[in-house]
């Protein structure tokens, strides 16, 4: 872990700000401030991220267009409205490994795991079960669920669940299910990342597992998304749908972004739910009865994007893109892993990070092990002194230092105030 050449000294913190060539993006979004005016030590993009500087004036183009234009700001806008979801493209693209053709913004994620699932899954008689994993977010679980009700099955039938060890899903026990079940399963439903535990999924391993054994799979990347590196093009998922207010910054309740791979592409229509905008754009405003489908990810788009909810999306993607998602994604493995060596050098079987080393993003997932101290009175101790992480029930504070906007003395500051928040008890 300490192959950076950590040390625990704050000077070694300023060093690495000093020549972090991310650092200057930091002055590109707002951090909240506390009473005094001091800004906060943000962790916590893991659930939302923070409002880009320059939002607040591309949504006042956007206004300023609505005033200018009405109706024809869809035509006629500096960003025209009637592809308006185009500009988020090639950065979705870019972030997630797809082509362009692949990727759309619509919807919010469970939206959009409804829509896909209602193409993928299509359960029958012999092949009707969905595989999560146990401890899956409960939208995820609950749309599952949902879904096998919808088709005429009991859940407690057909939802099989992948259950981790010591708080880790390990590939054996899936290839085991899959071993054991794969002619029942008709889809496999799973995140990028553990929301709870921060584990990295082998998405590349269990794409192809799946395909061998000729089981749909959809990936729920809400917390993979801007954070680790995708390439779904390759690894061939069946679809992927993800959050905006997280990593992309594009702040509360947002438009999510959905994949679908390019070999669904081209069909008729009769596979999804549709909409007047799943119509081929050619034709769109033709107003007929006959349906002509929109030949690429479009198709699953039902409904005409909500400008205003997209505009902050475009805003942060046009930040990783500048910043270049190797840099950031460099820095980031060195700003976790400078936490994870504070933590250990400090805390050791104190407070211990469940979040695989081998296997994680920028999030860590800390479970106070002492029994003499209670981590939830900790983690609000941490609120108090302007350290805004997340906790999640039982029994862990996920703290996820995010490359754009974090600093190395961020982190020192964070394990300077866990100290003060410990000796409280």
């Amino acid at each position: 872990m300490n192959h950076f050449n950590f040390n625990t000294d704050l000077d070694y913190a300023k060093d690495q700000d000093a020549n972090d060539e991310l650092g200057h993006f930091r002055s590109k979004f707002h951090l909240p401030e506390d009473k005094n005016g001091y800004s906060c030590i943000y962790m916590c993009g893991n659930s939302l991220g923070l409002q880009t500087v320059d939002t607040k004036k591309y949504l006042e183009e956007e206004l300023a267009d609505w005033m200018k234009y009405g109706v024809h700001g869809h035509t006629k806008a500096k960003r025209p409205w009637l592809t308006y979801h185009l500009q988020a493209r090639d950065g979705f693209a870019y972030l997630t490994g797809s082509k362009e053709s692949e990727v759309v913004a619509m919807n919010t994620l469970t939206v959009n795991l409804h829509m896909l699932m209602a193409s993928f899954y299509r359960p029958t008689k012999e092949k009707y079960k969905i595989l999560i994993e146990s401890t899956a977010f409960p939208s995820d679980r609950f749309a599952a669920e949902s879904q096998i009700r919808l088709h005429g099955y009991d859940p407690s039938d057909a939802l099989i669940e992948w259950k981790p060890k010591n708080d880790v899903l390990m590939l054996e026990d899936f290839q085991r299910i899959i071993n054991q079940h794969g002619d029942e399963i008709a889809l496999i439903l799973l995140p990028g990342i553990q929301y709870y535990s921060g584990q990295v999924l082998p998405m590349k391993k269990l794409c192809n597992i799946a395909k061998d054994s000729n089981i749909k799979i959809g990936l729920d990347l809400a917390h993979a998304v801007g954070n680790i590196e995708l390439e779904l093009h390759a690894w061939e998922p069946d679809f992927a749908a993800w959050c905006t207010y997280k990593y992309l910054n594009g702040g509360p309740g947002s438009i999510a972004g959905a994949f679908i791979h390019e070999k669904y592409h081209g069909g008729d229509g009769s596979n999804q739910l549709l909409g007047w905008w799943s119509n081929d754009l050619k034709t769109r405003f033709e107003m007929g009865t006959s349906f002509v489908p929109a030949s690429d990810a479009d198709l699953w788009q039902v409904s005409n994007p909500p400008v205003f909810s997209l505009t902050p999306v475009i805003s942060s993607l046009q930040i990783f893109k500048e910043a270049s998602f190797e840099k950031i994604r460099e820095k980031s493995k060195k700003l976790t892993s400078y936490m994870d060596f504070l933590i250990e050098s400090k805390y050791k079987d104190k407070i211990v990070p469940i979040t695989p080393h081998e296997n994680r993003g920028c999030q860590l997932s800390l479970v106070i092990r002492d029994e003499q101290l209670d981590g939830k009175k900790i983690f609000n101790s941490l609120t108090e002194k302007n350290v805004i992480g997340d906790w999640r029930e039982p029994n862990v504070i996920r703290m996820a230092p995010t490359p754009l906007y974090n600093s190395y003395q961020d982190v020192f500051h964070f394990i300077e105030r866990l100290s003060n928040s410990i000796q409280e008890k």
